[in-house]
């Protein structure tokens, strides 16, 4: 599959330097989605959780932390994007950097997770025992389908930027978010 003309990640795409407005631009494009995926994958495990909570009567209400842990894990997606972890996987099929991508960030989102409930702890007082978190009831099978959990949603958020960068930038969300797009009967 040859890549897409307009790729910028194409090997021989023309080497122009964006200005600094455009990169700031860009990054806080790349930020500021990430972050919209992230809130409402968290908002929504949050309402999720006060909705279970409720029906045995346990108050819970943390509808920011939703807020402040996507702003700061869309941060933490992004240096690990910009690290390329999935380097290895150039040339293999979408499905291999899509699933990578997936796993790595569920395990990135619990360890920060961890260290967040930990560090709360040790702040009010509690033994380190104390402050570690029982993530999903603290068995690890529920650790596991956690992990899954966050290993699902994020592979859709993986797969339109994969398909975005195999296609070219631009064209996906053309596609999706645009009337009136017409798809290439070249592109196979």
């Amino acid at each position: 599959m040859e890549p897409a003309p307009n790729n910028p990640y194409a090997e021989n795409a023309s080497p122009t330097k964006p200005t600094l407005k455009q990169r700031m631009l860009s990054q806080f494009k790349e930020v500021f989605g990430m972050f919209l995926y992230l809130w409402v994958l968290f908002a929504l495990l949050t309402y999720h959780k006060a909705i279970v909570l409720a029906e045995h009567n346990i108050p819970f209400e943390p509808f920011g932390v939703a807020f402040i842990n996507a702003f700061i894990l869309a941060k933490v997606m992004l240096v690990a994007e910009k690290m390329n972890l999935a380097a290895k996987l150039k040339g293999k099929p979408l499905a291999f950097p899509i699933l990578t991508k997936s796993i790595v960030l569920a395990v990135i989102f619990i360890l920060f997770n961890m260290a967040e409930t930990i560090i709360k702890g040790l702040w009010k007082g509690k033994a380190l025992s104390e402050s570690f978190p029982k993530i999903g009831g603290g068995s690890p099978a529920e650790f596991i389908v956690t992990g899954a959990i966050l290993t699902v949603a994020l592979i859709p958020f993986f797969a339109f930027r994969e398909l975005n960068r195999a296609v070219g930038r631009g064209v996906l969300s053309g596609l999706l978010l645009k009337s009136g797009q017409k798809i290439d009967s070249r592109v196979q």
